[in-house]
């Protein structure tokens, strides 16, 4: 008996040694602390935004990057100057705590209005995506060189940024990045990708992803894989030329215990924003643990769109570095251990002309095991039933059978 305890003993130990050595597309279980926060840019200039139209400081175009805070229900303002026939874009990028959770109606929107007051195209609304856990969130309000009227002209112009209500999420302070870019037309290259090293797929372990704009890891067209936890949110940067579109997938792997996961609606995220932090597109889907994918492609960029169409069109008017970002909810942590994480294969395309990008799988090409016990259960009971059936079924000719045989020799008799 001792030896075979024995045994079953070694038998486990080398179970939990294969378990630990599974490829890397298996779960995997690293301890971190939290979840890493958006890293802000390490030279950014403090400002307070004014809550009235008066004194609202001024913020310069370039390299500069500014940073401030903003509390639920606020307006803050900001003084940009554009010039006249040039492309302006100011953007705000909110960064709610990592795994927080935000209201249903959080988030923030950015305008632009002109010297005299008239607002310069349209208002962008961006929540914070919340159910169950919150994401950075970015957009810009922009004025295009062919714009005509009050906005056309130069002078000193405004940008605000108000943010909605935290009602039922978290109430603090959210910090802001603020930035202002110009350019002489609609494809100006903002960056020269060309200058920066890109990391490529197939390299030892995952690849290091930024946790925000100001430290996104530069990728070139391939696949890589990464990991990722719960409330965390990846960022790469990918060079898309005049011309050319993005297509990209992100597939999440199997959770820890993913057999006993819940499903939650909002799981996964991929989002896409522009050279000048622009929002182009995002994509949501649930998750329940087991493998999943989101996809998203792209028309081609600096093609002339039209200022007034959709987000993506608008999006795309610009050649540069485009902004990927992958979320995991912090919903998917609940119930599993701490820090835990889960294996991200990303895979990206840029061209003229695209490869086929991985759709997502309808169903899991294996079904987990508890579906298919419960599975082989329901079937044993639906051939028990069918059984049963035909036994029923096989009683009941044989009486009819009976009844009637007797029926014929009782008249032969009273004949």
């Amino acid at each position: 008996m001792k030896a075979q305890r024995k045994a079953r003993a070694v038998t486990a130990a080398l179970a939990g040694v294969l378990a630990l050595t599974t490829p890397a597309r298996a779960a995997t279980l690293l301890r971190t602390d939290t979840p890493a926060a958006y890293r802000l840019a390490p030279d950014a200039q403090a400002v307070s935004g004014s809550e009235s139209t008066a004194g609202a400081p001024l913020l310069q175009p370039g390299t500069h990057t500014y940073r401030d805070t903003i509390e639920p229900g606020r307006r803050k303002y900001y003084t940009v100057r554009l010039e006249a026939g040039s492309s302006a874009y100011v953007s705000a990028v909110a960064v709610p705590r990592p795994g927080s959770s935000m209201g249903t109606r959080d988030g923030i929107d950015v305008a632009l209005e002109a010297p005299n007051g008239a607002q310069c195209g349209l208002v962008r609304h961006r929540t914070f995506l919340s159910v169950g856990g919150a994401y950075p969130v970015a957009d810009y309000a922009e004025r295009a060189a062919d714009t005509s009227g009050v906005c056309a002209a130069a002078g000193t112009y405004r940008f605000s940024v108000e943010r909605g209500d935290a009602a039922g999420g978290d109430a603090a302070a959210v910090p802001l990045e603020l930035k202002y870019m110009t350019g002489n037309r609609d494809s100006t290259l903002l960056g020269d990708p060309a200058d920066t090293p890109a990391a490529t797929g197939g390299g030892p372990g995952p690849v290091r992803a930024g946790s925000g704009f100001n430290d996104a890891v530069a990728i070139r067209p391939g696949t890589l894989d990464d990991e990722i936890g719960p409330g965390e949110t990846h960022f790469y940067r990918v060079p898309v030329a005049a011309g050319e579109r993005l297509a990209a997938s992100a597939r999440f792997g199997d959770a820890p215990d993913a057999a006993g996961s819940s499903y939650v609606l909002t799981g996964l995220r991929m989002g896409l924003n522009n050279a000048a932090r622009g929002y182009v597109t995002n994509k949501t889907a649930g998750y329940r643990g087991t493998p999943a994918t989101l996809t998203l492609t792209t028309p081609p960029a600096a093609d002339g769109a039209d200022a007034t169409g959709g987000d993506t069109a608008r999006g795309m008017r610009l050649a540069g570095w485009y902004y990927l970002q992958v979320s995991l909810n912090p919903k998917v942590g609940q119930g599993r251990p701490e820090g835990a994480r889960i294996p991200l294969t990303l895979t990206v395309d840029v061209g003229k002309t695209l490869k086929p990008i991985p759709q997502p799988e309808s169903q899991p090409r294996t079904a987990p095991a508890s579906q298919r016990t419960a599975a082989g259960h329901r079937d044993s009971r639906l051939r028990l039933v069918g059984y049963a059936g035909v036994s029923t079924g096989s009683l009941l000719l044989l009486a009819l059978g009976g009844w009637t045989f007797a029926a014929r020799r009782t008249r032969r008799t009273r004949r």
